[in-house]
């Protein structure tokens, strides 16, 4: 992962660093890997067996794709029942989105996301 950062050519790569420190800070079982060419974030600790084709060890996807902002895919984010306004989106899949377009948007959202992270890792189906 600190290879593909190192040769992350984007205008907000410093947020997409901060966020992927607070993201790894919040518990020891959650890993990383690039996935659709981005960081990627998942449970990685035991589960119950489920259908690999639901993703559910899958926390959040970075969306690179946008010059102006990074958009975080939650996944399974409609289970988390967010009221913060943190997570955008009502798509029928269930996936949610946070954007961020700078630091100081890191910074002042940081809680919200931690406390998003907690709780979808609180409704996990772990073993």
């Amino acid at each position: 992962m600190d290879a593909y950062m190192k040769e992350l050519k984007h205008p907000l790569a410093d947020v997409v660093e901060a966020l992927r420190q607070i993201i790894l800070k919040i518990d020891p079982e959650i890993g990383e890997e690039i996935k659709w060419n981005a960081p990627s974030f998942f449970y990685a600790g035991e589960m119950a067996p489920f259908n690999p084709k639901e993703y559910k060890r899958h926390i959040v996807v970075f969306n690179l794709f946008r010059k102006d902002c990074i958009r975080l895919v939650f996944p399974s984010g409609a289970k988390v029942g967010d009221a913060s306004g943190l997570l955008e989106g009502d798509y029928a899949d269930g996936r949610r989105l946070a954007m961020f377009s700078s630091m100081d948007e890191v910074q002042s959202k940081r809680p919200q996301l931690q406390r998003v992270i907690k709780k979808w890792l609180s409704v996990l189906d772990k073993n």
